[in-house]
């Protein structure tokens, strides 16, 4: 896959104005893309999620009055989008926390069946 951007897959969430302001979207595509290239971003963009599974991270866009999180895996060939929210609190909620290791559990059995 050298020279060619990962794609994008989405299990779950978009990235739309509403409810992102267009600032935020921008900012969002432009982080997505970053990642797609396969640069690998650090604070205060993204963070490990090592609670959900190696490989797991979270983008952190800010916007107007929240800030919102991606939550995505990096596989070999694609970047996985597990989940979209708006962060109220500093911790991740815990059943974020879980649908997002069912959702990463569910895409790796799959990938395993496809070998």
């Amino acid at each position: 896959m050298a020279g060619q951007d990962k794609p994008l897959v989405w299990l779950h969430g978009e990235i739309k104005t509403p409810p992102f302001s267009s600032e935020a979207r921008v900012e969002a595509g432009l982080l997505l893309r970053r990642l797609q290239r396969g640069e690998v971003l650090k604070m205060p963009h993204a963070r490990a999620m090592r609670a959900i599974g190696s490989g797991c991270h979270e983008l952190r866009v800010g916007d107007k009055d929240q800030t919102w999180r991606i939550i995505y895996h990096v596989a070999a060939e694609v970047i996985v989008i597990l989940e979209v929210f708006s962060k109220k609190s500093q911790q991740t909620p815990k059943p974020v926390l879980e649908v997002c290791r069912q959702r990463l559990q569910a895409y790796r059995k799959l990938m395993k069946e496809g070998d």
